[in-house]
């Protein structure tokens, strides 16, 4: 979903995500081992470990799982082995949907993933299917009730974001993927906390959903694939009016 179309999801469903504080805490913990296998357990020399480890305290994750997930990553308490996959596939009405997930079992993963598409009328497409319809970019969404826009401009354009826009209630900064880091770190320091932040896949060809009943199918796919243990981020570039979606 677009970056509005998100933000409106992610308020809608509030109760229901802090009802899976679990599967976000699972979520990040896997991030971290990652990170820290990749570039060492020490944040202050892995700009990516340290912003999942900021990301983590916003969510009130307990430090002790911070720091096991870490350890887990330099090898010092020994784990499962995870792998980061990218899937690619169509929902109803033409609609491109991207599926991150961090998994132990590639085979059950894609198989999970693949049941979900095909349950709600969509199906998985092959790598690279979708790259012209998305960008991958980094996202930070934050509240228009934290910050003024001179003041986000001030702090994230010098640490290399590229577009800045306002949505009424909220802004949505945008930045490559190699400034991710940087930006966050910056919008830390300036005390801004974001209501979500990823490296996320920005649709760059919207597709406009008016039938109700393929809206529900969408939204409950969306859903369904969101609710996947191995599951990270689900995007998609539909485009559903608020008013479509609560008739469907």
């Amino acid at each position: 979903m677009s970056g509005h179309s998100k933000w409106a999801t992610t308020k809608r469903h509030k109760a229901v995500i802090d009802s899976k504080r679990g599967k976000i805490f699972s979520s990040l913990s896997k991030d971290m081992t990652l990170a820290a296998k990749a570039s060492g357990g020490d944040p202050e020399f892995n700009p990516r470990l340290r912003t999942l480890i900021i990301k983590a305290k916003a969510a009130n994750m307990p430090a002790d799982n911070i720091d096991r997930a870490i350890k887990k990553g330099t090898g010092e308490i020994p784990g499962v082995i995870y792998e980061e996959n990218t899937y690619e596939g169509f929902a109803p009405g033409g609609v491109g949907v991207i599926v991150e997930v961090t998994t132990d079992n590639k085979n059950r993963t894609v198989a999970e993933v693949r049941s979900v598409f095909t349950k709600f009328g969509g199906h998985l497409a092959s790598p690279g299917a979708l790259a012209f319809n998305f960008k991958h970019e980094g996202q930070f969404l934050i509240s228009a009730s934290k910050t003024t826009e001179e003041k986000l401009m001030e702090v994230t354009l010098d640490a290399g974001a590229d577009d800045i826009k306002t949505h009424g209630d909220h802004f949505e900064v945008l930045c490559p993927i190699m400034m991710y880091d940087k930006v966050s770190d910056a919008l830390a320091k300036a005390k801004i906390l974001p209501d979500e932040s990823e490296l996320a896949w920005i649709p760059a060809n919207g597709v406009p959903v008016a039938d109700a009943e393929a809206a529900r199918k969408i939204l409950k796919l969306i859903e369904s694939l969101e609710e996947l243990d191995d599951v990270k981020s689900v995007f998609a570039n539909c485009e559903i009016d608020e008013s479509v979606a609560a008739a469907g």
